[in-house]
């Protein structure tokens, strides 16, 4: 099987834990977008009858697209299960995600939700954080100050850009990557990011994840984190 065809694959996995009148979290990427259109098959033929809140504009076009009912975040009390991708997961269940660009709204989600699972194909599991670089949410005003104090600090900044301009997330943010190649210590580095004034978020996801499925030739393989 391709990359594709794994993360179809743990999508189609994922949404049979999904039961009727659910809130679900819906996440952002690649992988989710297969969860998505199955889940979407399952309202459609089965019937099923679920809450949607998302983690991006882009999950909340496709998630009405198919039929399914959305609420905002702040128009319910709890979330059940959220599943999301993720662009690296460590042997110990930490993750970086962010790589889509909505890592804000994604760790909003997720600090709410009972249950929280991520669905990835094989290629995201390693043995330590970092090769993947680590998102950095950072407003606009005063940004260039945030990216030279990261550069001091041997952090290997960039900017996240689409096309010849700045990436803006969701809430019109922007994103720097940094290429750490190793993350030695994932909490001391979350720790020191979030306190930096101007960033607003990372993407450090530690200790958080209940349960992932990875997408492997021989089929999902569902491991429990927590």
């Amino acid at each position: 099987m391709d990359q594709n065809e794994l993360k179809s694959l743990v999508g189609r996995a994922a949404v049979e834990y999904i039961k009727d009148g659910m809130i679900v979290g819906l996440g952002t990427g690649s992988t989710v977008r297969y969860m998505v259109d199955a889940l979407g098959e399952r309202v459609k033929n089965e019937g099923l009858s679920i809450v949607g809140v998302t983690t991006s504009n882009r999950t909340t076009k496709q998630a009405q697209s198919l039929g399914i009912t959305i609420k905002d975040i702040d128009e319910v009390d709890h979330i059940d299960l959220t599943i999301d991708g993720a662009d690296e997961i460590s042997d110990d269940f930490q993750g970086i995600k962010g790589g889509g660009g909505a890592l804000l709204w994604e760790k909003i989600v997720a600090d709410i939700s009972k249950h929280y699972m991520w669905i990835v194909d094989e290629s995201k599991m390693v043995h330590q954080l970092g090769a993947f670089p680590l998102p950095v949410e950072v407003i606009p005003f005063g940004a260039q100050h945030v990216f030279n104090k990261l550069a001091a600090k041997g952090y290997q900044p960039t900017w996240r850009m689409d096309g010849d301009q700045r990436y803006r997330t969701d809430e019109n943010d922007y994103i720097i990557d940094l290429h750490l190649g190793k993350i030695d210590d994932p909490q001391a580095m979350a720790e020191e990011l979030i306190h930096m004034v101007g960033v607003v978020e990372h993407g450090l996801f530690l200790n958080r994840v209940n349960d992932v499925i990875v997408g492997r030739q021989n089929g999902p393989e569902i491991l429990h984190a927590r």
